[in-house]
């Protein structure tokens, strides 16, 4: 993440915050659980406010969470009721650890020319049979926003993208924002698992 783009989250953390808590996510949330293993461990990537993290708490899952910027993390360990790290997909370092990685509106803030290494981070600190799910907002360009760096992607650029990893979309598909006065912004969705090569 750009040290613009932190210091947008970091400045804004309240307000971005509350502005994300009560967004609907439902129909994305049935997409991802089916494919995690009952009870298993979900690590919320680039948490935001930690509105899905506490989602999945509460359903059963053992939750870990972590975001770049630190005002924001601070927000949601208070959210989550439990410790949120300070990191970024970059130093994502661990192997073999999650059931499910969530990357809700989050990889969207890595530039392009880095993700191939952060979807091979993802890919190592998933269990053999774990799912990870991530959004983008729907394109193909690397822009500035509002303060915020952002890395578009349509469906050819994230297959692209992971045609590097042993990592393969299962589902991709579209829909819009759900926050009031953004319903006119598409964004890319897709379900991605290790295939596993013999």
């Amino acid at each position: 993440m750009s040290n613009t783009t932190l210091t947008y989250y970091n400045q804004n953390a309240k307000a971005f915050s509350d502005s994300t808590l009560n967004v609907d996510m439902s129909a994305l949330y049935a997409e991802f659980l089916p494919h995690v293993a009952q009870h298993g461990s979900i690590l919320d990537a680039g948490c935001g406010s930690a509105r899905d993290a506490a989602f999945f708490k509460a359903q059963g899952f053992t939750v870990s969470a972590f975001d770049a910027s630190p005002d924001l993390a601070e927000l949601a360990s208070s959210y989550l009721q439990q410790p949120v790290a300070v990191k970024t997909f970059q130093q994502l370092n661990c192997v073999n650890q999650y059931d499910g990685i969530w990357c809700c509106a989050s990889l969207l803030h890595v530039p392009k020319a880095e993700l191939p290494q952060v979807f091979l981070n993802l890919q190592n600190a998933l269990k053999p049979n774990g799912v990870l799910y991530v959004s983008f907002k729907y394109g193909d360009t690397e822009r500035v926003h509002n303060g915020r760096e952002f890395t578009d992607l349509n469906e050819n650029a994230l297959t692209h993208l992971l045609s590097d990893t042993q990592l393969k979309a299962i589902k991709q598909w579209q829909s819009v924002d759900k926050r009031p006065e953004r319903e006119s912004e598409v964004w890319l969705n897709a379900l991605i698992k290790v295939v596993h090569v013999l």
